[in-house]
């Protein structure tokens, strides 16, 4: 009989357990010296905070219970979920910007009928057209926007009234922005002047994509084919004609200048066909051809996603992540805010919308006119980053320019080339009202992008067209409401009333399949979604308005009721020609403060 083997030896229980390693003692060594593209937090994950500890609530004891003569017996056991809720500390909501909200006089009757039309005075003619100057133009010293606005019975909670336009109907060259001394014609796609250089930008603005859009000089160069007598040296100094310059600019280009005079605007001339930024000329134009009487010149322009240029201003933009303009993605759940502070006015009998305006920044002042160099070797060693040239990741949100942007030139229909790549960044805070009363930073009111702009010198002359039928298209232009398999056998557009303008090469082809932003398509196109988006932003407003009103003040009727309470100031207000009261309704970031205004009768 086998015997049984002893039973093993049993190993030394250990009497204490080790305690595990901490977490933020030996990680730092696996943490690369030097961050990557694809991390470039890296180094700033090295020192980890231990969490915060709760705040405990301090109770008294017993002892100081019974002596101030408080009942001490025992109570029933309390509901734990209620006395949780109870004693953790109430946080604060996040606020939540909102529009400055006014409180006006209710509207006139006349207020709820469409814009007049804008009054012009017959001033001279040329080129088979008539010239006008508009009476429509407001303007004063602190550097306001205006834009029509009329009365609408569904808008209660925003007073009324919302965004609205005057005839014609149409893109074209805005009455409002643009210098005090230019004339159009009647539809406003014309501009002349007889003065030196003055510019009037269009009624609609590119934000991203690729947009385009056409300009035919009616005065200005002679064309020395039509006139072989007309040599070179005349053709550049003489002024009969008038010159006019053409490009893009944004809101806060100076009017009563050319383009192309500041940061804010990309111009070409028409003598030599020089590209100009900055005031600084240089050539562009194969061999310095001229912009001549006749000549149709086309501009494109190509701007990255909204959502790229967001993290261009807000300086998490990586060059080597993103490495795509990011059109046509998926746009993300939230959209940013469009926050519009504007307040209805009545001049000449009609209302508007005033808003602030956006103004120039030094730190673009300073690169049209740079300082002298500075003689401390230490201080210009500090400074070397904030002087440097305009880039992407610049220290200066104002001096990031946009990745995958340019402006191309054709000339009757013909490319010239892209004079101009990685345009300066216009969302905020690249962009920013004047520093006044009343005036947020950082706020974008959907309409900060680059407009088209022409500026016209002592009788020069052009004229615009933001298509669908445009004179001199390229071969890649979109047709409006075209999209894949919409051509019928001969390549015609069905149903559509466009003329055919794409061509049926392979490449054309190819650059209708893509995305919707990626298309070249006209600047026309891009007035419709305009007008979409205005409409979308009132609705906004009035919600939000709406339903601060329901929760701040459940008992008063909504807008008319806090109206009614707050409008009997307006007799407190008497001789004055505009009162502001401000009161406080609640609601963060400026939501809830309510701007009384009342105005006298002209």
């Amino acid at each position: 009989m086998a015997t049984e083997s002893p039973p093993r030896p049993r190993s030394a229980t250990p009497s204490t357990i080790p305690p595990k390693r901490p977490m933020n003692l030996d990680d730092e060594q696996h943490i690369p010296a030097v961050s990557s593209p694809l991390n470039p937090d890296a180094a700033t994950s090295r020192t980890r905070k231990a969490p915060a500890r709760e705040q405990r609530e301090k109770k008294e004891s017993l002892k100081k219970r019974e002596a101030k003569g408080v009942d001490t017996t025992r109570s029933a056991t309390p509901d734990t979920q209620t006395s949780t809720k109870r004693s953790k500390k109430v946080d604060k909501l996040p606020d939540i910007i909102r529009p400055l909200r006014y409180y006006t006089k209710p509207p006139n009757p006349s207020d709820f009928n469409p814009p007049r039309e804008p009054m012009f005075n017959p001033i001279l003619s040329k080129a088979n057209r008539e010239f006008n100057e508009c009476f429509e133009h407001i303007s004063n010293k602190k550097a306001f926007r205006y834009t029509n606005c009329i009365a609408d019975p569904a808008f209660p909670s925003s007073r009324w009234f919302r965004q609205t336009d005057a005839e014609p109907f149409a893109p074209r060259f805005s009455f409002q922005e643009a210098s005090s001394h230019i004339l159009f014609d009647t539809p406003g796609r014309s501009i002349t002047t007889e003065k030196g250089f003055r510019m009037a930008r269009a009624n609609v603005c590119a934000r991203e994509g690729r947009w385009y859009y056409e300009c035919k000089i009616l005065s200005g160069v002679k064309n020395p084919n039509h006139d072989p007598t007309f040599t070179q040296q005349q053709d550049s100094s003489s002024t009969s004609g008038g010159h006019v310059r053409l490009g893009w600019a944004r809101r806060e280009a100076n009017l009563d200048t050319p383009v192309g005079f500041d940061a804010y605007s990309y111009g070409l001339r028409d003598v030599s066909g020089q590209k100009v930024h900055l005031s600084r000329p240089k050539d562009f134009a194969p061999s310095n051809d001229s912009f001549c009487e006749g000549d149709v010149i086309g501009l494109e322009i190509t701007l990255p996603s909204l959502a790229l240029h967001r993290k261009v201003v807000e300086g998490s933009y990586n060059k080597a992540v993103d490495v795509s303009d990011d059109l046509d993605l998926h746009p993300a759940a939230e959209a940013p805010e469009i926050i519009r502070d504007r307040v209805p006015i009545r001049y000449k009998g009609v209302v508007y919308f005033e808003q602030f305006e956006y103004s120039s920044v030094k730190d673009l002042e300073d690169l049209m006119n740079p300082a002298p160099s500075l003689s401390n070797a230490a201080v210009a060693a500090k400074d070397a980053a904030a002087t440097a040239p305009p880039h992407p990741n610049h220290p200066s949100a104002a001096l990031r320019t946009l990745p995958f942007s340019s402006i191309k030139v054709y000339k009757n229909s013909k490319l010239l080339g892209a004079p101009f790549t990685d345009l300066l960044a216009f969302l905020p805070p690249a962009s920013r009202p004047a520093a006044q009363q009343g005036a947020r930073d950082g706020l974008d009111d959907g309409m900060l992008g680059y407009f088209p702009a022409i500026s016209v010198f002592r009788g020069g002359a052009a004229e615009v067209n933001f298509g669908p039928d445009f004179w001199c298209p390229p071969s890649d232009l979109a047709v409006p409401g075209q999209e894949d398999g919409d051509e019928g056998e001969d390549g015609d557009v069905n149903d559509h009333g466009a003329t055919a303008l794409a061509s049926r090469d392979p490449a054309t082809r190819k650059q209708h399949s893509q995305g919707k932003n990626s298309r070249l398509r006209g600047m026309g196109e891009r007035y419709v979604e305009q007008i979409a988006e205005d409409v979308v932003y009132d609705l906004v407003d009035e919600v939000d308005f709406w339903m601060l009103d329901a929760v701040e003040n459940p008992d008063a009727g909504g807008m008319e009721g806090a109206a009614a309470q707050k409008g009997r100031s307006a007799s407190t207000a008497a001789g004055m020609d505009t009162a502001v009261v401000l009161t406080e309704l609640g609601g963060g970031g400026g939501g809830g403060e309510i701007k009384e205004i009342v105005q006298e009768e002209e």
